[in-house]
């Protein structure tokens, strides 16, 4: 058989060696013309002929020519499987010869602290460097800069990363990265020139990063990063425009490395300029005739201070306003004219509302196990009627309220093609619903408390919640089955039943000579009569079992003298519930208010009349700061022949009353000095959040400082506030995998002799 193998002629051989001379050790091809009538692979390993084959512009019956022979070594070296290419003729066969590249065995990174190793090799592997996959050296420089811009994000400005690639049996490589950290570098001079108005410390608080300090360990402050320093450059632009410098400037930053690459220092030079007050304000633009009422949007005022928050403010509440009316895409934008002679700021509200708009589609995104249903019977913006930004608003905020999700995101976008349409596109970030409630404390005593039960708030993605609380302490045996569904009716008419069986044995622990068992069932209805107000009724059956023995307090033999040892309830109550939270998750804004009422008819041996109202309140102090309030207050009363059930009474003490007690020991004791509770309550919180250092955006995870006060009285006692116990401390709240979870140092304010004190407490699963 005769061989054709004939080079390319000269107008080919530059082309084909621009293309290929970076990948190639040599381009070789049959380029007489001829029909092919069979295709020949020689050199694969690992790779597929037919893999080749599909890449091939070359098919069998096809005329073989310059053009197609430059196509085919193009398409086989563009897929990156070869280092050498060559294609030459046997009689009518074409064939075609390759060098594999060599595949990844294994990619180690030796010798870094910094980043988890599985966490760089992911990345590695993003880029095309990863076990398994074609070795390209090419990738070795970039993998090799994108690991010391990493270094250099985290301040170690001498960190050295060398690679090695070993050649291994079976076309194989192994990569090695042997890294060398080295120290971080530290800001050791962090320095502003020319302020004159404000101290430079002043200035500085204002700043994230910072010379290093007692607590640079864990909030990386002092480690330098371009984001950070150009955020703290907008805070420094910010303070001074807030406060009338309208004219501000910053005119210079340096930052310099030292030769030891340990050292950082960073000096920022500014102009202050001159103080300014607000001239003349004027709305102009299209107004829509709601002058006056867009007018009063504009919080700044000609003579005062300027201030750029305010004009900011401003423009926002005059956007949101006009989004109320379908314009989703309103635009307000402040032109400022300086008059620096008066030493004012002359301010032009330019208004442009853009077209009015339909809501085409609401979308939901990110619920892999809640259903759409449960998401979307909160809208208040429907599909296929004007925008309206307040509707869209609330919407997120009844999602976010239901508890069932972490983030909940809205963004609206255009539909393409339209000026009047758009999508709402919601998309929400699903935490565990299934809570774990544990509570435990060590007492003054150094006993150790816990309690136990399991909540499920979002059943099977259906938006249902069913609880089961077991207890089976010596002192506390508890079994009880519970199940609310907040549509039972399409029109938001919820549903919830409880069945349960409490014994209580003090005796147990020598805390009293006396048994109390109760078994119950209820039934309760809540309807909506407000975006944010529902009511409610219900009905429930409770019987109640109390065994004395001689050395049994007082009070139960007396009781089971008067009422005898068994008793039951017929329970009719009624509620009331306000709440405007932001999210229920972690609020930073809104109100709650609850009023609930409960009475045991004369249908039944006891009767009794217990009311609650609570208050909690949320207020945002900037953006990183919450002040939470909380106020409750509990009054139970006999009536008839029937005094208040000593069975029924309420306890002071532990975290949701007043932190630094013991749980429940607040309050009247008997004889024995055991507490024994009382029909009236009050208590009072306040809870200051605050960020954990470093932690800014992370709202699920909180340190706090508190004030409590509270106690408990006897049905003929008046509420006595100077009676009240008082304690302080801080905390931390986190939204964990098991549940909202709590810890507290308390310290009492005013600890009485008999008070018992259990400074450490946590609690999972429960709010105040």
């Amino acid at each position: 058989m005769t061989i054709r193998s004939i080079l390319f002629p000269a107008r080919l051989v530059a082309p084909v060696v621009a293309v290929c001379a970076l990948s190639v050790g040599g381009v070789q091809a049959a380029v007489n013309q001829f029909v092919v009538k069979d295709i020949e692979v020689e050199g694969l390993r690992r790779t597929e002929a037919g893999t080749v084959f599909s890449y091939l512009p070359i098919r069998v019956g096809d005329t073989f020519s310059d053009e197609k022979a430059l196509q085919a070594i193009r398409a086989l070296f563009a897929t990156g499987f070869f280092d050498d290419v060559k294609i030459s003729a046997r009689g009518d066969v074409l064939v075609v010869s390759v060098v594999e590249r060599p595949a990844i065995a294994s990619v180690e990174i030796n010798g870094t602290k910094e980043f988890d190793k599985d966490t760089l090799k992911q990345a590695l592997k993003g880029i095309g460097l990863g076990e398994s996959l074609i070795f390209d050296r090419s990738l070795l420089d970039k993998a090799e800069q994108e690991l010391k811009r990493q270094y250099l994000s985290r301040s170690k400005y001498g960190a050295q990363v060398q690679t090695r690639v070993d050649e291994l049996a079976r076309n194989r490589v192994s990569i090695t990265f042997n890294v060398d950290e080295g120290e971080s570098a530290s800001i050791k001079q962090l320095k502003i020139l020319g302020n004159k108005d404000f101290s430079e410390n002043d200035l500085l608080d204002e700043f994230s990063l910072g010379t290093s300090g007692f607590m640079s360990w864990y909030t990386k402050n002092d480690q330098y990063s371009r984001q950070k320093l150009s955020g703290d450059l907008e805070k420094l632009r910010s303070f001074y425009l807030n406060r009338g410098y309208a004219d501000f400037n910053i005119e210079n930053t340096q930052v310099q490395i030292a030769p030891n690459k340990q050292d950082i220092y960073i000096t920022i030079t500014l102009k202050e300029g001159q103080k300014f007050s607000f001239g003349n304000i004027e709305l102009t633009g299209e107004l829509l005739g709601r002058d006056e009422e867009l007018r009063s949007l504009i919080l700044a005022k000609t003579g005062s201070t300027f201030n750029g928050e305010l004009l900011s403010d401003s423009t926002k509440a005059i956007q949101d306003r006009l989004g109320n009316y379908g314009y989703a895409f309103a635009n307000a934008n402040v032109i400022p004219e300086l008059d620096r002679e008066k030493q004012q700021v002359n301010i032009n509200i330019a208004v442009d509302p853009g077209k009015r708009v339909y809501v085409r589609r609401m979308n939901i995104g990110g619920n892999t196990r809640t259903k759409d249903e449960v998401i979307r019977r909160e809208f208040r913006q429907f599909e296929s009627s004007w925008y309206d930004s307040r509707k869209i608003q609330l919407s997120k905020e009844r999602v976010d309220r239901l508890g069932y999700f972490s983030e909940v995101d809205i963004e609206t976008q255009p539909v393409p093609g339209t000026s009047d349409q758009v999508d709402v596109n919601m998309n929400v970030t699903e935490k565990p619903t299934g809570n774990l409630l544990l509570g435990a404390g060590i007492s003054s005593t150094d006993s150790l408390i816990l309690s136990a039960a399991i909540q499920q708030q979002n059943l099977f993605g259906t938006g249902k919640t069913v609880g089961l609380e077991l207890n089976t302490s010596k002192v506390n045996r508890t079994i009880s089955f519970s199940e609310t569904d907040p549509y039972f009716t399409i029109d938001g008419v919820s549903r919830s039943f409880e069945v349960y069986n409490r014994r209580t044995d003090p005796s147990e622990l020598n805390l009293g000579d006396y048994i109390i068992e109760t078994t119950g069932a209820g039934l309760r209805f809540g309807y909506p009569i407000s975006e944010y107000e529902r009511i409610s009724f219900g009905a429930g059956y409770e019987g109640t079992d109390l065994e004395v023995g001689p050395l049994s307090p007082d009070r139960f033999r007396r009781y089971v003298n008067a009422f005898g040892n068994s008793s039951y309830a017929i329970l009719l109550n009624a509620g009331y519930s306000f709440d405007s939270r932001d999210s229920a998750v972690a609020p930073t804004r809104g109100q709650v208010r609850r009023l609930t009422a409960e009475v045991a008819t004369p249908l039944g041996d006891q009767e009794f009349l217990r009311t609650t109202y609570q208050e909690q309140w949320y207020f945002p102090i900037g953006k990183l700061y919450t002040l939470a309030l909380n106020g409750e207050v509990t009054a139970g009363f006999g009536y008839g022949d029937s005094p208040y059930p000593i069975f029924r009474n309420v306890y002071a003490g532990g975290i949701g009353t007043v932190r630094g007690y013991r749980s429940s020991s607040l309050g009247p004791r008997d004889l024995d000095n055991v507490p024994t509770g009382g029909a009236k309550r009050l208590v009072g919180n306040a809870e200051f959040f605050f960020p954990i250092p470093g932690m800014s955006k992370d709202r699920t995870f909180r340190a706090f400082t508190f004030l409590d006060a509270g106690n408990v009285f006897q049905e003929s006692e008046r509420i006595k506030l100077g009676e009240l116990r008082y304690s302080t401390g801080v905390g931390i709240s986190w939204l964990s995998p098991v549940g909202p979870l709590k810890f507290s140092l308390g310290v009492p304010l005013n600890k009485e002799p008999a008070d018992e004190t259990q400074r450490i407490q946590f609690t999972i699963g429960t709010g105040f």
